[in-house]
C-alpha cells in the first residue's frame, strides 16, 4: 500500500472517528484524531494479522493502553474487515460490541480490554515476554497517550521491559500535549520525554510530526536495537483534521453536535 491510499484511508477513519462519536452523543474525538496516522501505519504496513483469523497464535499483537481512544482502533478493525462497519451505528449503545472501551470478549481483533489508564502498557510487556519465552516470532505494538505517562505504572512496565530486553516490543506515545483536565505542564509536567524513556533503558526515536505517515512509517521500520524494547515519541495534534477541534482540550471527551458533525466531514472529503 503506497502512502497515497494509505492517506486516504486515514481520511475516510477520521470520518468514521466523528460518525461514531456524533451518532452515539459521547465518546472521545481528540486523542482518536491524533492518533490515526500512528495506529493505521501499525496496521496497514507492520502488522502481521488476520481478519479472518484473529485469535491466529502466531499473529502480532496490538494493545491500546489509552483505550479511550477506541473510535480510532474500531475504525481502523472495521476498515480492515474484522467485523462489519455496520456496527459503528451502535458505537456505545447497550449490548453492542463497540463499548466506550475496548473489549477482547467482545470484538474480533482486539488482543486486551483496557481502559484504566497505564496498565495496557504493562499487559503488552507481558505478551512481549510470553511470545520472548515460548520463542515466538510475534512483535507487540501499543500506544500510550502522555496524559497517561503520568501514571507510575507505565514506569514500572518500561523497567520489565528493559529488564527483560524485550526487542519484540514498540511503545508508542501519542504526544499531543493535552489531557481531560488542561495540558500535560499545567496537570503534572513530564519533563524530557526523551531523556526519561533512554533512562529506563529504551531505544528511543522521537518523530516531529506523529501525522506525517512517512515519519511514523519510518520509525517504525527503523532498525531495531538487539536485546532494546522500541519507544516512537511521535509529537501530534489533538483533534488533527478537524479545524475546530485542533489543539483544543474541550474536544477530549466531547462529542460533536449534528452541525459540528457536518462541519467536520465538509472539511474531510475522501475523493483525494
Amino acid at each position: 500500500m503506497d502512502n497515497q491510499q494509505l492517506t486516504k484511508i486515514c481520511t475516510q477513519l477520521r470520518r468514521d472517528i466523528i460518525e461514531m462519536v456524533a451518532g452515539a452523543s459521547s465518546g472521545h474525538p481528540g486523542g482518536s484524531l491524533s492518533m490515526v496516522e500512528l495506529l493505521a501505519a501499525i496496521y496497514f504496513t507492520q502488522m502481521k494479522v488476520d481478519p479472518k483469523n484473529p485469535k491466529d497464535p502466531s499473529r502480532d499483537r496490538f494493545v491500546l493502553s489509552k483505550g479511550h481512544a477506541a473510535p480510532c482502533y474500531y475504525a481502523v478493525l472495521g476498515e480492515m474487515g474484522f467485523f462489519d462497519k455496520a456496527e459503528f451505528n451502535n458505537f456505545r449503545q447497550l449490548h453492542s460490541i463497540l463499548q466506550g472501551h475496548p473489549d477482547t470478549k467482545k470484538v474480533p481483533g482486539v488482543d486486551a480490554s483496557t481502559g484504566s489508564l497505564g496498565q495496557g502498557v504493562s499487559i503488552a510487556v507481558g505478551m512481549a515476554l510470553g511470545a520472548k519465552t515460548s520463542k515466538g516470532t510475534q512483535k507487540v505494538y501499543t500506544i500510550l497517550g502522555d496524559g497517561e505517562l503520568q501514571e507510575g505504572q507505565v514506569w514500572e512496565a518500561c523497567t520489565a521491559a528493559a529488564h527483560y530486553k524485550l526487542d519484540n516490543l514498540t511503545i508508542i506515545i501519542d504526544n499531543n500535549g493535552l489531557q481531560i483536565d488542561g495540558t500535560n505542564d499545567e496537570v503534572m509536567g513530564l519533563g524530557n520525554l526523551h531523556a526519561r524513556f533512554e533512562a529506563f533503558g529504551l531505544d528511543v526515536i522521537e518523530i516531529e510530526d506523529g501525522n506525517d505517515l512517512e515519519q511514523v512509517i519510518a520509525a517504525l521500520e527503523a532498525p531495531v536495537t538487539p536485546r532494546k524494547p522500541k519507544c516512537i515519541l511521535a509529537h501530534t495534534v489533538k483533534g488533527k483534521g478537524v479545524s475546530f477541534m485542533e489543539n483544543q482540550v474541550g474536544w477530549h471527551g466531547k462529542a460533536p453536535n449534528t452541525s459540528e458533525r457536518d462541519d467536520a466531514l465538509k472539511e474531510m472529503r475522501v475523493d483525494i
